[in-house]
């Protein structure tokens, strides 16, 4: 086949000189610094072969790279950039091969899906000063995992073609390659569907929005609200994905979060409605009901849909379904009894098994949340799991494929810092770290259960999120962080790595407008306790090029400050509110972290006899529906039993129970404890008779922390906590001043003979 050359400029090359390796994310498999740069400018000539249809796109791609470098004065010809289809090349089909040297850059793959990931790793070694001055280097490069996914909810809040759009370049530009388009929600309905006008005539819109969390009493805004994308509009997002090579993933919510739908036809529900599109957040009791018109209608949608969506996979939710509306349902329960299925969680799988019947037939494969598991999972269906990595295990176990998206690590609308100085959302607190310290395939599986792992995919849920700018906010730089994991080899993911290669991608975000979040200092870690008169911080950056700009309220030393070593601040009775933030080498500043510190006393221990103690905790277990971890002291347990550790025992349901664990910690020396409590739902830590962390109420998994000053010696302690739905958490951790946190160790607790 000819090789058609596109002429476009000129290069030349440097002379010979040490450079340090490029910041490239994620992070290449193999990557070897030369010496030297190559030059080029929006004229360098591509040669490419243009007569594939795959590869044409690329040209493109490859001119608008280069466009900004700046071309040498003198005119001379030299270097090119090469893109090369191997026709039996080593390695899985996205990999590449990359090779910057003295004749230009030459990328080659076995796919244009690897020429382009090459083409997206040339664009990070081309500096954004406009020089066009490309590092020499030699690169070979190949995902971990064939899926690495980005979520974007717009059932909540819809968001313009042109920034679904910006947000598929992010992806594409950090190697993931799945968008799952999460299109139908309680709250809306957001695809036209040509057979069933009024799902986008009257479920696309809702009378209001609830203010923040005003639920209870609810508080409307009074605003009308909606939206939804035409088919034309689809086609052209998923084209334009399609030449990004990133497949959408289209979610169609079924049978729960159905309520807009209900709502434009009420024939569908158990019910006679009349039903509203959703104003409140939540889960509500109306979902479909399993009747051959529900199932014509699905089938009508999801023809429309596959007509649209060639992904080979269709998400159809299969999340928080209440069954109250089965329960109470004739037609439900005949069919329950019709089909010999044990309850309405094997009627919910009946469902499923329904609509995946109806896919496979179609070439299709039905994806859906770990919920799916319930009941029995359908012969072919691939499970996300989302309630912690408990449903992804044991799918894989069953020999299901699998998408890991834990709650506790991929939830990109979780908190990424102390609330009081974030946007308003809906909870947890997932760090940049925490999201790099995610592993994906769990050790409890075996190599060949871990092959059903496909990958790992953030999500993004709007509830709280309203505008474009506010996703990049919580997207960003996060992201980067997943694209490290789902693409790096494990063994090469090196957290402070990431950080020294972090601020040259905060430079092209720069570059792009792109309203990403700044981490945050470290060095204040929650509340501060101090049994002298003096506080000392050492104060320091997760990003090697930013400064610590830090305040002291009421010390003499307000205004802004750098800091250049460790600040030693006075402490008065009153205490001392410290707050400090990032400042970038532009001067934009980081999100401010506040902690007050005050002056305290020791604790007595408690005197008691050591021969009517006993190693471990007792244990007190609730089987029943509890929404505050402190109302368990006022219930008899459903059973008891005695830990030897802090945390949950591995027995209990799945889903609403409690916990109650009692007895003494004895703590070797005196001093100031802190204690970091993780939970899913909530928990409450009692140390010496003193709440030390009150983490009560419904929420997803983060952590909040606490202190005390403690003699050495035994002190009652007490930890409740409840689970209320969706996945489950408990973990204690502690430390004694500047001491590694660490988990409570065994030897340290007791309980009464």
């Amino acid at each position: 086949m000819p090789t058609r050359v596109l002429v476009l400029a000129l290069a030349f090359t440097a002379p010979l000189f040490a450079q340090p390796s490029p910041s490239i994310v994620p992070r290449p498999v193999r990557l070897t610094p030369g010496a030297g740069w190559v030059q080029l400018c929006a004229a360098t000539p591509i040669v490419a072969d243009t007569t594939r249809a795959d590869v044409r796109p690329l040209g493109a791609l490859a001119r608008e790279i280069l466009s900004g470098g700046a071309c040498p004065a003198d005119g001379r010809p030299g270097a090119r950039v090469a893109l090369a289809l191997e026709p039996e090349p080593e390695g899985p089909a996205e990999g590449y091969r990359l090779v910057a040297d003295g004749d230009g850059v030459r990328i080659s793959a076995a796919t244009a899906a690897g020429l382009f990931y090459g083409l997206q790793t040339l664009r990070q070694l081309v500096p954004l000063d406009g020089s066009g001055r490309v590092p020499h280097v030699a690169i070979e490069d190949a995902p971990r995992f064939p899926y690495r996914g980005m979520h974007l909810d717009v059932g909540r809040h819809v968001f313009p073609v042109a920034f679904i759009k910006r947000y598929v370049d992010l992806l594409a530009s950090y190697k993931l390659n799945v968008f799952h388009w999460h299109l139908t929600e309680d709250q809306g309905w957001r695809l036209e569907v040509r057979k069933y006008p009024r799902l986008t005539g009257v479920g696309a819109w809702r009378r209001e929005t609830v203010v923040g969390k005003q639920r209870d009493p609810y508080v409307g805004d009074g605003t009308p609200y909606g939206g939804y994308y035409t088919q034309d509009e689809v086609r052209e997002v998923v084209a334009y994905a399609a030449e990004r090579h990133v497949t959408v993933i289209p979610e169609i919510e079924i049978p729960g979060h159905s309520l807009a739908a209900l709502a434009a036809y009420p024939e569908l529900a158990c019910t006679e409605g009349p039903f509203e599109v959703g104003t409140r957040w939540g889960v509500f009791d109306d979902v479909y009901c399993p009747s051959e018109r529900t199932f014509a209608f699905l089938e009508d949608v999801l023809t429309e849909v596959l007509e649209l969506f060639p992904s080979p996979y269709i998400h159809v939710g299969g999340d928080e379904v209440p069954k109250r509306r089965w329960q109470e349902s004739a037609l439900a329960q005949e069919i329950i009894r019709r089909e010999g299925l044990k309850d309405e969680a094997g009627l919910q799988s009946w469902f499923i098994r329904r609509i995946e019947t109806f896919l496979r037939a179609r070439g299709r494969r039905l994806i859906g949340w770990d919920e799916i598991l319930e009941g029995g999972l359908a012969p072919d269906a691939t499970v996300m799991s989302w309630r912690g990595t408990a449903g992804g295990i044991e799918a894989a176990r069953q020999g299901h494929d699998v998408v890991m998206t834990p709650g506790s690590h991929l939830y990109f609308d979780h908190y990424q810092g102390p609330p009081e100085g974030e946007p308003l959302a809906i909870g947890g607190h997932t760090s940049l770290a925490r999201v790099y310290a995610f592993e994906p395939i769990p050790e409890d599986l075996s190599d060949a259960e871990a092959r059903h792992v496909l990958g790992a995919q953030a999500n993004i849920w709007t509830e709280y999120i309203t505008s474009p700018e506010q996703v990049e906010y919580m997207a960003l730089p996060r992201m980067l962080a997943l694209a490290e994991v789902v693409w790096s080899p494990a063994g090469a993911r090196v957290w402070a790595d990431f950080a020294g290669r972090l601020p040259a991608q905060l430079a092209r975000l720069d570059a792009l407008g792109v309203q990403y979040r700044i981490p945050e200092p470290e060095g204040l870690d929650g509340a501060r306790l101090v049994l002298g008169d003096s506080v000392t911080f050492r104060f320091g950056s997760p990003l090697p090029t930013a400064r610590v700009l830090w305040t002291a309220a009421g010390t003499g030393m307000g205004g802004g400050r750098i800091a250049d070593g460790p600040v030693t601040l006075p402490v008065a009775d009153s205490g001392v509110r410290v707050s400090a933030r990032l400042v970038l080498a532009n001067g934009r500043l980081g999100p401010a972290r506040t902690v007050r510190v005050e002056r305290t006393t020791l604790r007595a221990a408690s005197r008691l006899d050591p021969a009517t103690l006993a190693p471990g905790l007792t244990y007190g277990y609730y089987e029943r529906s509890v929404r505050r971890a402190a109302a368990l002291a006022q219930w008899v347990p459903t059973a008891r039993d005695t830990v030897a550790t802090v945390g949950l025992r591995g027995t209990e349901r799945a889903e609403q129970f409690g916990a109650r664990l009692t007895g003494f910690l004895r703590v070797p020396a005196d001093g100031v404890y802190e204690f970091a409590l993780l939970s899913d739902d909530g928990s409450v830590l009692q140390v010496a008779g003193q709440t030390v962390v009150d983490h009560d109420g419904p929420h997803s998994a983060n952590t909040a922390t606490g202190a005390i000053a403690l003699a050495a010696g035994l002190h009652p302690f007490e930890l409740l906590y409840f689970q209320g739905d969706g996945d489950h958490a408990l973990e204690l951790r502690m430390r004694r001043g500047d001491e590694e946190w660490r988990n409570v160790p065994s030897e340290w607790l007791y309980r009464q003979r």
